[in-house]
Parts: structure tokens; C-alpha cells; sequence
């Protein structure tokens, strides 16, 4: 240390001991690095302040020049201006020519000193670099080009602006090139006028010290003002002046002098009072996360790695605001076990308990914020408090804000743009509109301050709204639409508004309406978060509105949107779904609208407790978290969705691989989801954020399985793939930790054993083998077979249960005790993937194909009888009655009554097909050994053809008069059976399979067959009349024009064809289809033919010319989001020729004269076979491929 330095600090010594205390000075001397951590515990170690200071000087006797700097600038920045001032004239001099750079954090002596003169803050204790922030303010500065002007630091309330100013000029190069002259830091505030001139006479007596101006300090802001100008033109050119936290305008004309000026606001206004070029930067509010994170790890001293769950929860709640990280990092450096108790302050807004003063001007944070709004003027106060009624990361349009105060657009805008200039709110600018929103901690400080008003603004709000809009009336092209359907019932509810939420909530117009723009997840969740308000009016109708939604959110989330009315149809009577449903169904009916009800539909129970469509494609796997309230999923589409278990409310979407991804899975502690793709790479996602932790890519072939360990304490995850491989990986470390070998093929599965000792796995070579992971040696091998058709299974332990998904859709629940299936779970419409119970096994869920993922309740499922339909049925339409007969699936013949629902179980057999005579006194069956029975109904007298057929029956039917039995087979032939008298004539002359038959007028038939041909027959002599070659490929369909001259024939060729019964050539061939043409249908006045096909496309002809006249093709979606129309089976004209039915998918009925879709009928099945239309066209009835029957009847 300089001779001068060290007389200087001796001088003074005892004024020095007597006032500084030590413990702050000591945090900035440490920061630069010239005092150590054992020295400032030695000096915290004296029992006396006094001792503590006298300690500290004595170390810094022992130190060098930049010790004494140090300490200098310690005490200037913890407010000993007066003792700074003491030891101001013993600074050494170092020489700015020295460019070498000194210990602390690559500053050179030359900036240290040049900082220190000029006052510029030290940096905070604990520091991290925001380098863009930093260039982009000295590009700004760089733009004034040594000419006067201001480059403006802007942002809200702790966002770290007065560490960017210091750190700005914290650069040796950027100073000896544009500020020579040196940097004067002044520390503006809050302040009246004599407060202001007080600064400014400081200024200029540190501007002048040699007093060579003037001996005497300026008497007023003017004459303050002009020495300034004159002190910085004349001993200091080319310097910046830096004011830092302006609040007022017109503090900013005193300093407004001609020079290069950079200030720090929260309000980016106050420079409007001056002239000269301007530059603003804007602060962002808050740190990343791993900045965050960074600032904590160096409080407490811990590796980033190590730090608690609970940092990372701060970091969250905060936003990353450096202050409230800073202020909190303090505290824990002082208190390390204190992490919960902060998160949770945080997490109540008890700001006033998070206070540490030394680096910041206010208290405490809430001050820091208060401060800013008591800045606002009187007449807009109460507009920002109006804005504690706003959510936190929700942007509002300003119309919603417009509603509110009742205003203009232009006049909310200007209020809110003055909040906006003083960091108080956030505009984002969206096309035209503009959207405002808050900071987290604004939201908290508001909601904390204006507590007690919170009801009465909320409901401000929704009275306001009340006089402008109808719930349901809010159109999608208002600008303010959006904010309604999401949080018109997030105020009702804090309005304490119950009678107005249950008006809302309970109304199918706001479901429709809401549903059709955001989807139900939403609506489902608001249903659970109000629950208890809900309940108080009625429990059951919010069970039935939740119910309704949580079952059809696969169609309501989905384009073309569904007629809400017609699904509502579809709720059980006692529903107020299905009661407001019904009101509004009568109401439109009158208006000429088409509507369905479904008359059996109480036989029929839904055992999904929630249906959910996250994916765009096939779902390969999904799981529940540990704690069961969060799923996990994946698919063809390549990503991972998490969403929530009760309400299939999306929290992430991930775009996880570059190829399919076969499987997910989480950790025992759920902080992590790991998932592996085809594109051979294993991931690690951080299950909150989405955030990717790591990627292993070890594998050289697509990887099927991953699974962690059941114990969260040490991690493990362990992945198979078709590499014949199976991978051991430790999150803590970058490469594989053990590769276990033994299969020959493909590895599709793996798990752990419950203590984690061991490893099963599962392979395509037919073997199940089991891996010590501590040895990874192989314990046991077990030869299953290739040839099981499980595709998953998972176990309940609770309930001893076990869920197992078969070959298609099919998925069973047994019991492992008795060794018995309890229960058929049909919903699905394609190949299951994946089957899961919950932790607690009150419920599982089950993935596929079919884009959807159902959530089944176990205690519902096992009460529920499995006896489902068959889709062979046979109906009979007679006055009121209707009569359907059908074969279930445990080969019970069924005569079901459709309009009571009694059924009568008429025998039991290997039934392929059956039939009922016209007049409901016989039916008969056709079985799979090619024998074909009748059963008289009145007496169960069976008669039994002596012949049959060699093969399984395929088709069977009576004519008219119940004489004769018709049956076509799999052996190509059909057997005409006089059953009465025992004649039997058989008709073979089809080369291939007879795919169906109709019976002409005159005993003749007509039959098509794979052959491609059609033939028509004389059932009493068995010869052929006619004989068409109608197609190359299969004969699919064919129809009989009801004025019998014509008839029209489909084919897997793409083709539709008209004939004459008199030629052999076709009068048209109607081209244009793109799939098979798999059906036909006359119009009841032989002028049109409607044909349907296996894209889902129906076309109508004129049949006398061959012209299309209609195109009825699904609404295209899209990519990837097809709908699940399928095929087109069946088709049936209205007797007026104005409607057509068509089947498939689901049900749908066409206005003919428009080809548009008049209404759908959405079955919870699909592939339908066939429809049964009644002579009138008001009742349809038809079985779904989950065995479930559907009789409907138009609404009057």
C-alpha cells in the first residue's frame, strides 16, 4: 500500500472504528476479491463492533493499494459518505496505461480506480453476467458517438437495472474508448427540490475538488445546472454521467446539459421532458432459470446440481426476479435451513418477512413495489387497483378492460400506457389489438394489498359484463372472446357469485359454445375447482355435467365440432343434459332441424370414467404418475403430452423425438418422465417443466421400453431395445452404466423387481429372462412361446386384479385369485397398445390406435355384466313395434323388443347369422359347421335342414310368405330350402365366395359374389337367367332399383355400375371413388343412386344419365386428426328422396338436394355393418363393433 494510502487510513482510523459497521463493508471488500472468508469470521469473531472494525483495519494495513480502493468504495456504497470523504485524498493513483488485469473478475486497476472516483456501485456480493443486456446498453451508448443524448434503462421494480448500469462500465476497452473523461454515478430517487439540489451540489464538489471553478457550492437548481455544464464540458469532456432510478421528469431538466447521460427508471416517460436522441433498453422482469439458479447456488455455496426441489420452486414463484432471488439467497446464506419457510412466504405474499436491506434501498420487497404506485396520480389509483382482480401469465385484451371501466378503447388505452411507462404492467401487441398483463409479483402485491376488495372488483367485473354480453351470444371474432370463455367463471366464483356460476355451469348454450373454442379440458377442470360451489345447488346435475363432458371429449375436442344437442340426446332421461337437450331439440325439430333419440339407451352403461384425445395418431403408451394425478403419453405423432388424470387438462406438449415414440415413463419421485422412440435415443424430461435433462442415443436400434426404479432415493432407469440389449442408466452420470445381454431378438419389455434388485424382461426370441442389475448377470430364463396374442397387461395389487389387453380392441379384467374374468372393457375403436392401473387401483387407463385414451373406474367395470351383441342382426318393423334378433357373445339367440326392452333368450348356439320371418312367427339361423336351423316362437319346435351347407353360413332369409329358407355360404353356394316340404334346390355356379343375395319378384334372385360376377336365379328350378360380368375385382354390393327394371353393382375396382336386368353391358359406369365402393342404394323413385365407399365418401347419381350430382364427403381436418368415419357400409333413401342415411363409422343423414350433412349420430363404437331403416325413415336401428345396440327414432 502507497505511503499516502496507509497515513491516510491511520489519520482516521479512530473516527473509522468508532462508526462503520463491519458486516456489509466486508460483503463488498469480499467481492472483489481483497478480503477472505476466514478473515471476515475472524472479525466476526470480536465480541464488540468497535473490535470488529479495529480488526478490519488493521487487515487492510497488511494489503495493498486495491485493499484501501476497496474499502473506499465499501463505504461509499453502504452510505459512510462522510468517512469516504475522509479518506478520499489518500486514493492511489494508478495508471490507466496499465491494461494488465488485477485478480478481481478481469478488471483491470485502471476501470477499478475510474469506478471508484466516479462512485460507481460495486458489484453485488454475489453476482452473474446477463451479457446481452450488458452489449446491447454500450451498443446504445456507442450510438451517441460522443455527442449528447440519453440511453434510457428500463424495467419494473428489481429487475437488476442498476447492476446493468455499473456493469456497463465495468469494461476497460469500452471506457478508454468512449468515456476518457471518466464516469459520475449519481444515485437520484425520489426527491423534492432541495433534496435534487443537494445531488447536484455533491456532484459538482466531486466534479471539482480542486475547487479551481469555485469555492462556494451553487446556491439553486439553475445556478446548479450551469456549473454542471460547464464542470463537464471544461475538466471532464467526454464523460458519462449516470443517473441512476429517476422517478420525475423534470429532475431530469437539471441535468439535462449537454452531455451523454445514462439513466435507470421505471418509467421510460420521464425522458419526454428533454431533447436530444434517446435510446431505451428494456429490462425483462425477471432472470432465466438457470441464471436463477446460478445467483442461489452462489449464496448458499452449493453446486447448481446439488441445490434442493425447493429452489427450483422459487425460481418459479418469482418469475426469476432478480431482486426477490437476491433477497432471498441473503437470507439463506445466513439461515440454510430456511428453504421451505421462504418458498412458502413467497407462496402466501408475506413480502414483509422477506427483507435484507444492504444492497437495496427499500425494507422489505412489498415496499419496493408499493413505492411505484404511490408514484401514479390521484385520479388513476383506483384503475390499477381495479387490476387485482387479473390471474398471473393471463394477457388481457384491452376490450375486457374497456367493459370494466365502461370507456372508449383510446381512453383505457392511455390509462394503461401510463401504467405501462412505469413499469407497473406489460403491453404485448398483438396485430392491432393490444393485451396487457402483470408480473407475478404484481399480481401478489395487489391481491396482498387490496385483499378486502377483492369480492366487490371481481364483481365489478361480472356486472359490468352483464351489460354487455350473453354468455353464450360472445362471438370468435371479438377481441375479448377468448378472456370470457376462460375466466367468466374464475370471477363468478371469486365474486361469491353462486347463483350466477350454477346458471353458467349448468347451461348446455355456454358448454356448446365454450367447447366448440377451447375444448372440454378446461370446462372439466372448472367442474372440479368449483365443485363445492356447484354442489350447493345440485350434486347430481354437476355429476351429470361432468359425466356428459368427460365421456365425449374426444368429440367435442375435435373438427368438424358435434351437435352438443344430439350428444346430449344421448345422456340417460334423468340427466339435465339430456332435459335441456330435449327443450332445445322440440324447439329446433319445429324449425325444420333433425333430431335423434335413443330409445334403449338405458340398457346401455358407459364405463369410462374420462375419454381423452391428446395425440393427432395411434397412442403406443401411456402411465400414470406415482402420485396419480398426472399422465403421461406418447404415440406416432412423436410427442409427449402430460396432462391431468381428473380432468384431461393439458400441462405439457413436448416435441420429444424425430420419430415415433414408443414409450414413457416416470420416475418414483415424478420429478423426471423418460421416453425412447424409434429413432434409437433415449430422453429425460424434467416432468414440470418440459424441460430436456438428458439424452443417451448408446442404442443402435429403435428403443421399445424404458422404466425407472420403484425407489426415488437412487434413481435408475432401465431401457430394452431391438438391439437385443437392455441398458442400465443413472441420471447422474452422461453414459450407460451397465448393457445387459442374453436375448437373440428383439427386447419389447422390462421392469423392475419391487425392491429394485432385479430386472425382467421380455423378447421377441420367446424368452422372459431375469437380470441381477448389481452383477448384471442373468438369474433365470423362462421359454414363453411366439405366439400369444396379449398385447400388455398391468397388475393391482390393492385388489388383486390383473388388466389385459388382447389382439384388436379388446381389453379384460381378471381376478388372480379365482383365475376368472371379471369384466369385457369395450370402448376403443382400434388395437389397444397399453393398459395401466392407477397407484391406488381404483382406476386404469388404456392407449390406442384410435388417437384416444380412456380412463376406466375398477369398482364400475367389475359390477358391470360383459354380455355384449353381435353385429349380425335381423329386424322386423311391424305398426308401433320393433323387433330385432341377435346373437351374443356368449352364443345366446336374443328377440329383443326395441321400444320395452324386453328380451327373450331363445337358445343357445354356434350362430354366424340368423333372420326372422316377416310376420314374427319363425327365425332361423345359419351356424359355423354350415348347419341352418328354424325355431318355431310360439311352441320352440326347432327344424333342422337334413343338407346344410360345407362351410360357415354367411347370409340367411325367409321370403315373404315363411315358406321357403334362403342361405348363402363360405362353400359358394345358396341352398333354397322348402322347409314345410322338405325340398331343397341349391344354385351353384359361382366360382368364389357368394357375398350376399336378394330375392326379385316372380321367385328369382339376385346374388353377387367375389367372383366378380352377379347372377339372377329361378329358385324352383335352380337354373341361371342371367348372368352378368360385372367386375375384374369382388362384387361388394348391389341394389335393385324399386321399380325391379334395374339394378346396380359395387366394386373393390372403385367402380359403381347400372344395369338393365335385359342387357348384359351396363347402362353407366360411375367412375370417380378413390377406395372400394363397398355399398348402394336406389332412391324409392328409381331416379337416383346413392353409393358410398372406403375414404368415407358418398356420391349421388342421376340414373338415367350416369351424371354426378352430389359429392357427401367428411369435412377434411387436419394432418393427422382424420376422423373416424371409415368406411361407408350402408345406405337407405327417405320414401320422398329429400334425405339420406348413411352408415359407417357412425350415422349420418344427408339433405340429397344439397349433399350436406343434416346430423350425426355418434355411436361409442364404430364400423357399423349395417342400418335397419323403418318403411316411414323415423327409426333406425344398428349394432357398433363393441356389441352395443342402437335403436333411435326421429324427434317429432
Amino acid at each position: 500500500m502507497d505511503a499516502k494510502a496507509r497515513n491516510c487510513l491511520l489519520q482516521h482510523r479512530e473516527a473509522l472504528e468508532k462508526d462503520i459497521k463491519t458486516s456489509y463493508i466486508m460483503d463488498c471488500m469480499i467481492n472483489d476479491g481483497v478480503l477472505t472468508v476466514s478473515e471476515e469470521e475472524k472479525v466476526k469473531n470480536e465480541p464488540t463492533q468497535q473490535q470488529r472494525a479495529a480488526l478490519l483495519i488493521k487487515m487492510i494495513l497488511k494489503k495493498d493499494n486495491y485493499s484501501y480502493i476497496s474499502f473506499y468504495n465499501a463505504l461509499i456504497h453502504e452510505g459512510y459518505k462522510d468517512l469516504a470523504g475522509l479518506l478520499h485524498g489518500g486514493i492511489p493513483v494508478i495508471s490507466s496505461s496499465n491494461g494488465g488485469k488485477d485478480s478481481v473478475g478481469g478488471i483491470t486497476s485502471y476501470v477499478r480506480t475510474v469506478l471508484c472516483e466516479g462512485g460507481v456501485p460495486q458489484r453485488p456480493v454475489v453476482f452473474v453476467t446477463r451479457k446481452k443486456l450488458v452489449n446491447s446498453i454500450q451498443q446504445n451508448l456507442f450510438k451517441l458517438n460522443g455527442e449528447p443524448g440519453w440511453v434510457i434503462i428500463y424495467g419494473m421494480a428489481g429487475c437488476g437495472k442498476s447492476v446493468l448500469a455499473a456493469e456497463t462500465v465495468r469494461d476497460h476497452s469500452f471506457l478508454d474508448g468512449c468515456f476518457p473523461g471518466g464516469v459520475h454515478w449519481v444515485s437520484v430517487g425520489k426527491q423534492d427540490k432541495s433534496g435534487l439540489l443537494m445531488k447536484l451540489q455533491n456532484l459538482c464538489a466531486r466534479l471539482d475538488q480542486d475547487e479551481s471553478f469555485s469555492q462556494r457550492l451553487p446556491l439553486n437548481i439553475e445556478e446548479a445546472k450551469d456549473r454542471l455544464r460547464i464542470l463537464m464540458l471544461r475538466k471532464h469532456p467526454r464523460s458519462l454521467l449516470i443517473l441512476d432510478d429517476v422517478w420525475d421528469p423534470w429532475v431530469l431538466k437539471a441535468f439535462d446539459n449537454q452531455c451523454q447521460i445514462l439513466i435507470t427508471t421505471r418509467d421510460k416517460s420521464v425522458t419526454d421532458s428533454v431533447m436530444g436522441p434517446k435510446y431505451v433498453v428494456s429490462v425483462e422482469s425477471g432472470l432465466g432459470k438457470e441464471k436463477g439458479l446460478e445467483i442461489l447456488s452462489l449464496f448458499v455455496n452449493m453446486k447448481k446440481a446439488d441445490l434442493p426441489e425447493q429452489a427450483h420452486s422459487i425460481i418459479k414463484e418469482c418469475k426469476g426476479s432478480p431482486l426477490v432471488v437476491s433477497l432471498i439467497g441473503a437470507l439463506l446464506r445466513d439461515f440454510p435451513n430456511r428453504w421451505d419457510y421462504y418458498l412458502r412466504q413467497l407462496q402466501n405474499k408475506q413480502f414483509k418477512r422477506i427483507r435484507k436491506s444492504s444492497f437495496y434501498d427499500y425494507e422489505a420487497l412489498d415496499e419496493a413495489m408499493s413505492i411505484s404506485v404511490e408514484m401514479l396520480r390521484e385520479d388513476i389509483k383506483d384503475y390499477y387497483t381495479d387490476l387485482s382482480i387479473l390471474q398471473k401469465d393471463v394477457k388481457v385484451p384491452t376490450k375486457v378492460l374497456c367493459i370494466l371501466w365502461d370507456m372508449e378503447t383510446e381512453e383505457v388505452e392511455d390509462i394503461l400506457q401510463e401504467f405501462v411507462n412505469k413499469s407497473l404492467l406489460f403491453c404485448d401487441r398483438n396485430g392491432k389489438s393490444f393485451c396487457y398483463y402483470l408480473h407475478d409479483l404484481q399480481v401478489d402485491f395487489l391481491i396482498e394489498k387490496n385483499r378486502n376488495q377483492l369480492q366487490d372488483l371481481h364483481k365489478k367485473l361480472i356486472t359490468q359484463f352483464q351489460r354487455h354480453h350473453q354468455p353464450h351470444t360472445l362471438s370468435p371474432d371479438q377481441e375479448d372472446c377468448m378472456y370470457w370463455y376462460n375466466f367468466l367463471a374464475y370471477h363468478m366464483a371469486s365474486a361469491n357469485m353462486h347463483k350466477e356460476l350454477c346458471a353458467l355451469m349448468f347451461s348446455l348454450d355456454w358448454i356448446k359454445a365454450k367447447t366448440e373454442l377451447v375444448g372440454p379440458a378446461h370446462l372439466i377442470h372448472e367442474f372440479v375447482e368449483y365443485r363445492h360451489i356447484l354442489d350447493e345447488k345440485d350434486c347430481a346435475v354437476c355429476e351429470n355435467f361432468q359425466e356428459f363432458l368427460s365421456l365425449n371429449g374426444h368429440l367435442l375436442g375435435r373438427q368438424p365440432f358435434p351437435n352438443i344437442v344430439q350428444l346430449g340426446l344421448c345422456e340417460p332421461e334423468t340427466s339435465e343434459v339430456y332435459q335441456q337437450a330435449k327443450l332445445q331439440a322440440k324447439q329446433e325439430v319445429d324449425n325444420g332441424m333433425l333430431y335423434l333419440e335413443w330409445i334403449n339407451k338405458k340398457n346401455n352403461k358407459n364405463l369410462s370414467r374420462l375419454v381423452v384425445r391428446p395425440h393427432t395418431d395411434a397412442v403406443y403408451h401411456a402411465c400414470f404418475s406415482e402420485d396419480g394425478q398426472r399422465i403421461a403419453s406418447c404415440g406416432v405423432d412423436k410427442t409427449l403430452q402430460v396432462f391431468k388424470a381428473e380432468t384431461g387438462e393439458k400441462l405439457l406438449e413436448i416435441k420429444a423425438h424425430e420419430d415415433e415414440v414408443l414409450c414413457c415413463a416416470f420416475s418414483a419421485d415424478d420429478r423426471f418422465i423418460a421416453t425412447c422412440s424409434v429413432d434409437k435415443k433415449v430422453k429425460i424430461w424434467n416432468s414440470m417443466t418440459g424441460e430436456l435433462v438428458h439424452i443417451y442415443d448408446e442404442h443402435s436400434e429403435q428403443v421399445n421400453c424404458c422404466h425407472f426404479t420403484n425407489n426415488s432415493h437412487h434413481l435408475l432407469l432401465a431401457t430394452a431395445s431391438s438391439d437385443c440389449f437392455l441398458k442400465l442408466w443413472d441420471l447422474t452420470q452422461k453414459e450407460c452404466r451397465n448393457t445387459m445381454f442374453g436375448h437373440t431378438n428383439s427386447v419389447n419389455h422390462c421392469r423392475f423387481s419391487p425392491d429394485d434388485k432385479l430386472l425382467a424382461s421380455c423378447s421377441a426370441d420367446g424368452t422372459l429372462k431375469l437380470f441381477d442389475i448389481h452383477a448384471s448377470g442373468l438369474l433365470a430364463e423362462i421359454h414363453t412361446g411366439h405366439h400369444s396374442t396379449i398385447q400388455y397387461c398391468d397388475f393391482s395389487p390393492q385388489n388383486r386384479l390383473a388388466v389385459v389387453a388382447l389382439s384388436q380392441c379388446c381389453v379384460e379384467l381378471w381376478n388372480m385369485d379365482s383365475c376368472l374374468k371379471v369384466a369385457d372393457c369395450r370402448g376403443h375403436l382400434s388395437w389397444v397398445h397399453c393398459v395401466m392401473f392407477s397407484p391406488d387401483g381404483s382406476s386404469f387407463l388404456t392407449s390406442s390406435d384410435d388417437q384416444t385414451i380412456r380412463l376406466w373406474e375398477t369398482k364400475k367395470v367389475c359390477e358391470n355384466s360383459a354380455i355384449v351383441l353381435k353385429q349380425d342382426i335381423d329386424v322386423v318393423f311391424q305398426e308401433n313395434e320393433v323387433m330385432v334378433l341377435a346373437v351374443d357373445n356368449v352364443r345366446h339367440l336374443q328377440l329383443i323388443n326395441g321400444k320395452t326392452g324386453q328380451t327373450d333368450y331363445l337358445t343357445e348356439a354356434q350362430v354366424s347369422c340368423c333372420c326372422l320371418s316377416p310376420h314374427l312367427e319363425y327365425i332361423a339361423f345359419g351356424g359355423e359347421d354350415g348347419a341352418i336351423e328354424i325355431l318355431e316362437l310360439l311352441n320352440n319346435r326347432i327344424f333342422q335342414s337334413r343338407i346344410g351347407h360345407k362351410k360357415t353360413v354367411r347370409h340367411i332369409q325367409f321370403t315373404d310368405d315363411g315358406k321357403t329358407l334362403i342361405s348363402s355360404s363360405d362353400d359358394s353356394s345358396i341352398q333354397v330350402w322348402n322347409w314345410q316340404s322338405e325340398e331343397y334346390v341349391f344354385l351353384q355356379a359361382h366360382q368364389e365366395t357368394v357375398k350376399d343375395f336378394r330375392l326379385l319378384k316372380n321367385s328369382r334372385l339376385l346374388s353377387w359374389s367375389f367372383d366378380g360376377t352377379v347372377k339372377v336365379w329361378s329358385i324352383i328350378t335352380g337354373r341361371i337367367e342371367k348372368d352378368f360380368v360385372c367386375h375384374q375385382d369382388t362384387v361388394l354390393s348391389c341394389d335393385i332399383s324399386p321399380d325391379a327394371t334395374k339394378f346396380s353393382s359395387t366394386s373393390a375396382d372403385k367402380t359403381a355400375k347400372i344395369w338393365s336386368f335385359e342387357l348384359l353391358s351396363p347402362l353407366h359406369e360411375l367412375r370417380g371413388h378413390k377406395g372400394c365402393v363397398r355399398c348402394s342404394a336406389f332412391s324409392v323413385d328409381s331416379t337416383l343412386l346413392a353409393t358410398g365407399d372406403d375414404n368415407g365418401e358418398i356420391r349421388i347419381w342421376n340414373v338415367s344419365n350416369g351424371e354426378l350430382l352430389h359429392l357427401c364427403a367428411p369435412i377434411s381436418v387436419e394432418e393427422g386428426a382424420a376422423t373416424h368415419g371409415g368406411w361407408v357400409t350402408d345406405l337407405c333413401f327417405s320414401p320422398d328422396s329429400k334425405m339420406l342415411v348413411s352408415a359407417g363409422g357412425y350415422l349420418k343423414w344427408w339433405s340429397v338436394d344439397t349433399g350436406e350433412s343434416s346430423q350425426t349420430f355418434y355411436t361409442n363404437g364404430t364400423n357399423l355393418k349395417k342400418i335397419h331403416v323403418s318403411p316411414d325413415f323415423k327409426t333406425y336401428v344398428t349394432v357398433d363393433n363393441l356389441g352395443i345396440l342402437y335403436i333411435l327414432q326421429m324427434l317429432e
